[in-house]
């Protein structure tokens, strides 16, 4: 027996709503350094900003550095006392092969660490006390070319620019905020044609 048409319960039913295409999505944009900040050193390239969370991690990012330099590199250290500039100096020096512990060099103003690789050898300078700024460097007669070295000086901003116009710049800053002390974010920032094309970008892995 045929069912009788319900046609109230049609008519409640509205029709049936019309889908349109879904929307195309995009990939995801591609996450390179962060840009330069608005007044930075004067031919800068765009810098790389890392949060790095602990001493050992410090020493990580210096060996990792260490694969990017070269001789005749400079590379200035900022940040306050305790920050870490030291470390990541120590990382870079075991990741260039020298020799010596690499300490602070306060009370010496520079020490040279020569390679064990036959690569660059290491002038660690703590520029605090230098007033002179590049003279001062150069009567330090460190008995080793600068150019064929790598040259890392802690306190060296405003003093010694000269020595290169082509630098490598790293901030260290303590993380603010409830955070444990020894969290860093560290801001490198290349200057000159020497870095322009530099991959500070493979430094946000940490070494292993």
């Amino acid at each position: 027996m045929e069912r009788p048409h319900n046609r109230a319960a049609e008519s409640a039913v509205g029709p049936e709503p019309t889908v349109g295409p879904e929307p195309v999505v995009g990939p995801e944009p591609a996450v390179g350094p962060a840009p330069l900040a608005s007044g930075g050193p004067p031919g800068a390239s765009p810098y790389l900003t890392l949060t790095v969370e602990s001493p050992e991690r410090m020493r990580e990012l210096g060996l990792g550095l260490a694969s990017l330099l070269r001789p005749g590199d400079l590379v200035m250290l900022t940040g306050e006392l305790g920050a870490g500039k030291t470390t990541l100096t120590r990382g870079l020096g075991e990741g260039l092969g020298v020799r010596g512990a690499v300490t602070s060099p306060t009370f010496v103003i520079a020490r040279v660490h020569p390679s064990l690789v036959d690569g660059p050898a290491l002038v660690h300078v703590d520029a605090y006390r230098l007033g002179g700024g590049l003279d001062e460097m150069e009567d330090l007669d460190l008995d080793v070319s600068l150019p064929d070295s790598v040259v890392v000086v802690e306190w060296g901003e405003g003093k010694v620019e000269e020595l290169s116009d082509d630098r490598l710049h790293v901030r260290i800053d303590r993380v603010v905020g409830d955070t444990d002390d020894d969290r860093r974010e560290v801001t490198l920032t290349g200057v000159g044609a020497r870095w322009a094309d530099a991959d500070l970008g493979s430094l946000a892995s940490p070494a292993r």
